[in-house]
């Protein structure tokens, strides 16, 4: 039996896409891939290598010696193949560095949070979620099958309403730090918010691990909350350690619960052996160099004062993120591409990324930046700025 394609001029199945690039194009909204070359003149300042240590010669040498231990991949997911000695000492490791009483590591951070949300929440059950959250963290309210409400960013008022009058299971989700503008959740106000009404509080420290808390123990740890009862937090492996991964951090008998339910842990493969060893590496660095945190910290504020002081619209950093607004999502694209011509790397956010619709240039400091660095980066973003560009 054979089949034949569509008639010339119809615009078959997929004739939607074109449609939609269209209108994408027309709201300079179209997103590309751009490899990245190893580009050695080239200061980065879109990543979130934030302690500087994706390309430290500890932590490098860590992975590759784990690839030739344990081999290129983990071979099968978890519970089959794919956990090592190494995985486990990691999450040993992670846990007691965090204040955690136990920890499990995911192929990513996204993988992380979709397995807390769903694992530990489902139908019947109410998610209350920040309006600023990640997309992965949306992902899982989705996926998980509970009444989600969305309520408007770092209020814990609204989450009290929220929680009133609910009598079952559930969970408050926030960032700990917002990825977007880089400002910092009242950790504090939510969990007593949450506790007022029994509910769980589960923290993404994607962007607080490794920087935030004394010598980077992350949000929840300078929060007071870590080891908590009823506090999970998950983080990623992939920007303060430099290397790949997520984990989610709680009570044993939580991590034991999303060993035996979490779907994203149980059917997907297991991180790459050298994922592991190069964040273990970075990890054990973090806690003999913990200055690094600091000095992460103290370049984004610089950023901030500079950029600010030649009169732009920039977000004061409660972690290493800083935002300068730009006036529509061409300028942002035009900014940072002039800014990539001049030799810096910033990142672009555009709708449907940022939450507000509105687009920024994203800087993301890091601890291995010199003072002469950060002046020339600040000074490239001012001479790069395009007409209009969003003043204070």
């Amino acid at each position: 039996m054979t089949s034949t394609p569509p008639a010339a001029g119809h615009p078959g199945p997929f004739g939607w896409i074109a449609e939609q690039a269209a209108v994408r194009a027309a709201a300079g909204l179209r997103r590309e891939l751009r490899p990245r070359a190893a580009e050695p003149g080239l200061l980065d300042l879109a990543g979130n290598d934030y302690l500087g240590l994706s390309l430290h010669p500890e932590v490098t040498a860590a992975g590759a010696q784990a690839c030739v231990t344990w081999g290129a991949g983990a071979t099968g997911s978890r519970l089959v193949t794919g956990s090592t000695a190494l995985h486990a000492e990691l999450e040993a490791e992670l846990a007691a560095f965090t204040g955690f009483e136990a920890a499990l590591v995911l192929a990513s951070g996204y993988a992380a949070n979709l397995a807390a949300v769903t694992a530990l929440t489902g139908p019947g059950g109410l998610i209350v979620s920040d309006a600023a959250n990640h997309a992965s963290l949306i992902d899982g309210c989705r996926l998980s099958r509970a009444a989600t409400e969305v309520v408007p960013h770092a209020d814990p008022a609204a989450v009290r309403k929220a929680l009133a009058g609910h009598a079952g299971r559930a969970v408050v989700v926030s960032d700990t730090v917002f990825s977007v503008d880089g400002d910092a959740a009242p950790l504090g106000a939510l969990a007593a918010a949450a506790r007022e009404h029994g509910a769980a509080l589960l923290l993404d420290d994607a962007h607080g691990l490794g920087v935030l808390g004394p010598g980077g123990r992350g949000a929840a740890h300078a929060a007071g909350l870590a080891g908590a009862p009823d506090v999970v937090c998950t983080a990623t492996l992939s920007k303060a350690l430099g290397a790949q991964g997520g984990v989610v951090l709680g009570p044993a008998a939580v991590i034991d619960h999303l060993v035996n339910t979490a779907r994203t842990f149980i059917f997907d493969t297991g991180l790459a052996p050298a994922a592991a060893g190069a964040a273990l590496a970075a990890l054990r660095l973090l806690r003999r160099e913990p200055a690094r945190a600091g000095r992460a910290l103290g370049a984004a504020r610089d950023f901030h004062r500079r950029l600010t002081a030649a009169g732009f619209d920039a977000t004061a950093p409660d972690a290493c993120v800083v935002s300068v607004r730009a006036p529509s999502p061409a300028a942002a694209v035009e900014w940072a591409a002039a800014g990539r011509a001049a030799g810096l790397a910033v990142g672009c956010f555009r709708p449907p990324s940022v939450p507000d619709g509105i687009s920024r240039l994203r800087v993301t400091a890091n601890a291995a930046l010199t003072p002469a660095e950060i002046a020339a980066a600040a000074a490239t973003i001012v001479a790069t700025a395009p007409a209009g560009a969003v003043r204070a």
